[in-house]
């Protein structure tokens, strides 16, 4: 019993010792750079509930034109069709656009709000599906602080078995040995790096990748790949989420029995 004491010790201490050389990494000049011009950047952008009644407001005529415009630069089928992604709202920006997120955006529409390729967004979850296949479900833990993505981050979770804060995250939860509810995780997901920093920050002290959706007045600092994406509405992060979690479950061989609508709500 002792010796079992003992040992148990010794891979605390060889695991706090682990963390302390991970954590050990000095910001760059690019990563401080960031951090002065993030803290000039309000939590909520002044466009943020402009996108959310936009959200809500997508005409029959916006869907059938955006889906013409972009069939002709498809040359392959998407992960759901193009009129869903327009539906849910997928590929409206904000009107804050940052250097990080410009060549995600082909227009503006007239109330200023940018316009996300969904091409790019299609490309971008490939990669991003190709990215969370490698890990099993108790190597990935998902954040989304933000209220309008909680209903689909539950689902996400209940379809996958995959950890999942909403509302808080608890700073530290992954770095610090102290916590009762410390754990450890291979990837991260969060739905916005701005408002799932403290998760962001976390990861990349470890230097473990983090998979982010992000919208256009996003930096991507630390974000080891990331889907271009309105994360500000409910019908938006869910069909994100949706579309990860049965690509996910496909490729696990994992029973997955749920329509788009139960990540995103009604859509008509």
């Amino acid at each position: 019993m002792a010796q079992e004491k003992q040992e148990e010790k010794q891979n605390m201490r060889s695991l706090a010792d682990e963390l302390k050389e991970k954590m050990k990494k000095k910001d760059t000049k690019e990563e401080l750079e960031i951090k002065k011009i993030n803290k000039k950047i309000p939590v909520k952008d002044e466009s943020d509930e402009e996108i959310q009644e936009a959200s809500k407001k997508i005409s029959k005529k916006e869907i059938k034109k955006e889906a013409k415009d972009l069939k002709l630069k498809v040359q392959a089928e998407t992960l759901i069709p193009l009129e869903d992604y327009i539906k849910c709202a997928v590929h409206l920006g904000t009107k804050v656009i940052t250097p990080h997120m410009r060549k995600y955006v082909y227009k503006r529409r007239a109330d200023g709000l940018a316009v996300i390729n969904t091409v790019a967004i299609d490309e971008k979850l490939r990669k991003a599906i190709d990215l969370i296949i490698k890990y099993d479900p108790e190597q990935i833990y998902l954040v989304c602080k933000r209220e309008a993505g909680w209903d689909a981050a539950k689902k996400f979770s209940e379809a996958t078995g995959i950890l999942t804060f909403t509302k808080k995250y608890p700073p530290g939860v992954t770095t610090n040995l102290e916590l009762e509810d410390f754990f450890e995780k291979e990837l991260t997901i969060i739905c916005d790096p701005w408002i799932d920093k403290n998760a962001l920050v976390d990861t990349a002290r470890l230097k473990k990748p983090v998979l982010s959706l992000c919208d256009t007045n996003n930096f991507t600092t630390n974000v080891s790949e990331l889907i271009p994406c309105n994360n500000k509405s409910a019908k938006s992060i869910g069909c994100i989420l949706f579309i990860l979690a049965r690509e996910y479950n496909k490729a696990k061989d994992i029973p997955f029995e749920y329509e788009l609508q139960d990540f995103t709500g009604p859509l008509e």
